[in-house]
């Protein structure tokens, strides 16, 4: 504790630093940022832009960097990447910035940032065009968790020879991210073609009886075949779950070549 103390006196460690050092959180006017996430559940802290205002969504960007020395802010809303490009013109200008206007996400990473590179390999399945919101959000996520992410997209089962197309790529993956809307049929027919962990993403696509993902949900629930299942868009957590899964398999390969 004194070091810190120290060198927050000297002025090489800021207030917010010392504060995520010492309790695991920042503390801001736009409320708690829990810096020591990753380290205590191997999951990513990310900042969920919905219901926040701009200026809140950027001072936890800020704030992120600042103690972490990466920002991820999902389900961005009008007017949130202008605010936080702003506001890390002043205080990081220095950062790297990616987003993607459609699955709503964006990412900093500061000068010093090392990412994760782990030995292990996510795929992320859309059956349409359709599902590419949330299943984005779940490569961002798992590639940012250090796994390398690969992507076969527009294979659902209105043609299934789309799909017996791409099943050895498939099959090569360590785990598998599987987004449907509508029924939600392809992660059931996914998984009983490949010997590889499979999350079912339901998409909140499709109308009319069972429309908003509900379908989507109850029919990969409900499948006859091996698979966990997320709730309907949470692409985020899909992804995470893929990346702790990929974490073990990149752990076992190393253990593997120690021996």
């Amino acid at each position: 504790m004194r070091d810190i103390l120290d060198a927050v006196a000297a002025g090489d460690l800021s207030p917010a630093e010392a504060e995520a050092a010492l309790a695991g959180y920042a503390t801001g006017e736009a409320g708690r940022y829990d810096a020591a996430r990753e380290e205590r559940a191997g999951v990513p802290e990310a900042i969920l832009s919905e219901g926040k205002t701009s200026e809140e969504v950027a001072e936890l960007v800020q704030t992120a960097l600042t103690t972490t020395g990466r920002a991820i802010a999902t389900r961005l809303e009008d007017g949130d990447p202008a605010a936080i490009r702003e506001r890390l013109a002043e205080s990081h200008p220095d950062a790297t910035l990616r987003w993607d206007d459609r699955s709503r996400w964006l990412v900093a990473h500061g000068p010093d940032y090392e990412p994760t590179r782990l030995d292990a390999s996510v795929g992320v399945v859309t059956a349409g065009t359709s599902d590419a919101v949330p299943a984005g959000e779940a490569a961002m996520i798992a590639e940012e968790m250090g796994a390398e992410v690969y992507r076969v997209d527009d294979v659902g089962v209105a043609s299934l020879t789309r799909t017996i197309d791409r099943l050895d790529e498939l099959r090569e993956q360590d785990v598998l991210i599987v987004a449907a809307g509508r029924e939600g049929a392809l992660p059931t027919v996914i998984a009983g073609l490949v010997d590889v962990p499979l999350i079912g993403l339901p998409v909140s696509t499709g109308y009319g009886h069972g429309g908003e993902g509900e379908a989507a949900l109850s029919g990969m629930l409900q499948s006859c075949t091996a698979l966990t299942v997320v709730n309907v868009d949470a692409g985020f957590t899909a992804g995470t779950q893929a990346g702790l899964v990929a974490r073990r398999v990149a752990d076992a390969r190393r253990d593997d070549g120690d021996t």
